[in-house]
Formats: structure tokens, sequence, C-alpha cells
């Protein structure tokens, strides 16, 4: 493993590092997937505000809410079984171009799939509603490059990110680029939501390329119908799972704008944006240890455990350091990064960012679900707190607006990815290691 990066810290940085090389690749690994995180989130803010300044709160809830409902099905892209594959490729790395073959077609028919779901439920949602069935169309054909996102899982379980960080954010870059100029010409929403789609398209180019460049070939990779199945049948819970999840992140965009129209959608979505841009902290550190818990789960209960715990503590701790300064500085901060026209928005990131306590602690139980085999209990959890957000939401938007869809967030999340732990006998301990983590995490 290469680790000149060292170099670069303090002695005694240096000191405690020296000789660990799992925590070396670890720390690596987290850097640049932070470092991608740092550049898509940061130019990808200032851009979104920009966006929205341009198109208004009315113009900007129909590109939201096209996102948001082409996200709903979004999990069928993936079927829910990144985990699985990074777990397999660890496990058998002599099976790699069977594992990854089998995963890409997969994925490929769940891409298909996901688009026509998508076309079809708008127009059965919103009929004679020609511009919003043509805004998800056009996001949706996005989603058919996803299945190249097998190279992703590839090098996460090599613990290099790197090239996909460098494959993405060149496209990032380019679109970045593109959507300036359509700011500048005065472009249409249209434009703005396929240039959603056109960057997933260019990723997809650019992750095939590094792949490509690592010496490996698209030609070696075998399709097993027999490892489809089983990706498939243990996947399947995690599929559900994950459109549950999808369901109570997304679906109060989807009953705003049947409710109360797409402006409320825009200013809602603007104060989503900047408390669900640091969901990205948990993905980014969870991806890069679970080759490390699978590992350790290998050798011992004990430290299985004990870095499960540790990764729990360190996420809610920083889920706070998080929470708390946005949510008291909400108002001021919609002012001022988006205008007087989204200032009624400042309530509701006060309240929406108290989601990310509760999906920093969620992100960390992901490893233990695929590693225990318990996806069918994830699927439960999952599908209890997207039924309990639209009940919430039933109730909330016709008195709260979009007040009301944060508040169901909070409260869906906490029960889902929390507090349905206790209910079942084998994730109670789960359930206790997560309550200590958050209240270690308010106490010091």
């Amino acid at each position: 493993m290469n680790a000149s990066w060292l170099k670069y810290l303090p002695g005694f940085l240096r000191e405690k590092l020296q000789g660990r090389h799992q925590l070396q690749a670890v720390l690596g690994n987290s850097g640049w997937l932070f470092a991608d995180k740092a550049v898509r989130m940061g130019g990808g803010l200032l851009l979104t505000i920009w966006i929205a300044r341009y198109l208004g709160p009315v113009s900007f809830g129909q590109l939201s809410y096209a996102i948001a409902f082409v996200a709903l099905f979004g999990a069928i892209a993936t079927l829910g079984m990144d985990g699985l594959v990074v777990r397999e490729l660890v496990r058998e790395p002599e099976n790699t171009d069977e594992i990854l073959g089998s995963a890409f077609g997969l994925r490929l028919i769940g891409s298909c799939l996901a688009v026509l779901v998508a076309v079809l439920g708008v127009c059965l949602v919103r009929p004679g509603e020609a511009a919003a069935q043509a805004l998800v169309a056009i996001v949706a054909v996005g989603t058919l490059f996803q299945a190249v996102d097998i190279v992703d899982l590839w090098f996460q379980s090599r613990v290099q990110s790197r090239f996909t960080v460098i494959a993405r954010n060149l496209a990032f870059i380019a679109m970045l680029l593109i959507r300036v100029a359509l700011i500048l010409t005065q472009a249409s929403v249209a434009a703005f939501a396929w240039a959603a789609s056109a960057e997933l398209a260019l990723a997809a180019l650019a992750l095939a390329v590094s792949f490509h460049f690592q010496g490996r070939a698209w030609a070696a990779l075998r399709p097993r119908l027999a490892r489809m199945r089983a990706l498939f049948s243990e996947a399947w819970p995690l599929l559900v799972a994950s459109l549950a999840v999808l369901v109570y992140m997304r679906i109060d965009q989807v009953m705003l704008a049947a409710m109360l129209g797409e402006r409320e959608v825009g200013l809602y979505a603007a104060a989503v944006r900047l408390s669900e841009m640091w969901y990205v902290i948990p993905t980014v550190l969870v991806s890069s240890v679970m080759p490390s818990l699978t590992e350790a789960r290998a050798r011992s209960e004990e430290l299985y455990y004990q870095r499960l715990q540790r990764l729990f503590n360190l996420l809610a701790r920083a889920a706070y350091l998080v929470a708390i300064p946005v949510s008291l500085c909400a108002g001021p901060l919609m002012r001022l990064l988006y205008g007087e026209s989204y200032a009624a928005a400042g309530t509701v990131l006060a309240v929406h960012v108290w989601t990310v306590v509760f999906v920093f602690v969620g992100v960390a139980y992901s490893p233990w679900i695929i590693n225990e085999r318990r996806s069918h209990y994830l699927m439960l959890q999952t599908s209890s707190g997207a039924c309990f957000n639209v009940l919430l939401n039933l109730w909330l938007i016709p008195s709260h607006g979009a007040v009301g869809c944060a508040i169901a967030a909070v409260l869906a999340q906490a029960l889902a990815v929390w507090l349905a732990n206790s209910l079942f006998a084998p994730t109670r301990r789960i359930f206790r290691m997560q309550a200590k983590a958050l209240l270690g995490g308010l106490t010091t």
C-alpha cells in the first residue's frame, strides 16, 4: 500500500500510524473519498444555490420534484446490493470477474426497470401534465448509466477509491461548467434536467476508462446465472429496505407538490440540500471501513463489536457537531445563501438538519446488517419508517406545510434506524450500542 501521504503529517501522527497498514489504507481511502465529496459538495452546493436563485422557487420546485420522483425508484437500479458485492469481492478475490459480471447484469436489468417504472409512475400520478412528465423522463434516462458503478464497488473492495474520485470529479467539473453556461444563457428547466442525466453518463464513461487502465477488461467479466440468483436472493430485502429509505427521504417532496404546489417544494428542497449534504460523511467512512469490519468479524467477535462501537461513537459525535450549529443559524444561513425569496425555508432547515443524527448512526449500522446476513430486519424497519413518514406527512403538511415534512422526516429516521432495533432480539445489542453513542455524543 502506497502511503506516501504520511510524510505530510506532523511527526507524532506519523509515529502513531507507522506500521498500521490497515489503518493507513482506511485513512488514505477515506481521504480520497472526502476530497471527492468536498469538491462535489462545495461546487455542487454553490451551483445549486445559483440555479435556485436563477430559476426561482416555482421552477426550482419543478426540477426538484422530477429529481425526487426519479430517486424514489433509484434503489431498483442498484438492487440494494452494493455492500454485498463489496463483501463478496473481499471474500472471493479469485472470482472477481464472475462477481462483477453478475452484478453488472443485475444492475443493467434494474436500471432499465427503474426508468420504466419512473416514467409510467409520473404518467399515473400526474396525468395530462406534459411538462412534469417530460422532466421526469429526462432525469430518469441518467439511471441507465448506473450499472457501470460496479467499477466503484471493485475499487472499494481494494480500498482504492482514489480512482473513482478522479473519474467522477472529471465528469462533475465538466458538467459544472456546462450548468454555468446554461445559467448564463438563460436556459430552460428542461436543460438542467438533461444536465443531470449527462453527468451520470460522463461519470460512467470515466469509470469505465479507469477500470481499463487498471488492467481490467470488460470482456473478461463473466456473468453467471447461479451467482446472479445468489446475489439477488440475499439482496432483495436490502432492495425493499432501500426503496423504503428513498420513500421516507423523497416522498415528502412528491406529497408537498400534490398538496401545496411546487413553490413549497422549491423552498423545502433548498433547505434539505443544506442538511442532506452532510450525509456523505458516514457513507464515506463506512465504505472505507467495511473491508476491515468484515475481516475483524472473521478474526474475533470482541474485536468486531469494539470496532463497530467506535464507528457509532465517531459518527454520533460528528452528527452533533453538524446539527447543533446549523440548526441555530438556519434562518440567517438561508437568507445569506438563497436570498429573501427563500427566507421562509429557514425553519425547515432548523428542523430537518436533525435527521443527520439518525442518518449517521443508521449508516454505521449497515456493515452489521451485511456481515450478519440480517437484511430482512432492515427491510422491516425501513418499511415501517416509510409508512410512518407517509402518515405523518398526511397529518402535518396541511397544517404546517414544509416544516411538517421536516418534522416527519426526523421522526421517521429515528424510528427506522434506531428505535425499531429495540423490537427484535438480534438487533437489541445494536440498539444499545447506538443509544450509547447518541448519549455519549451529547455528553462528550
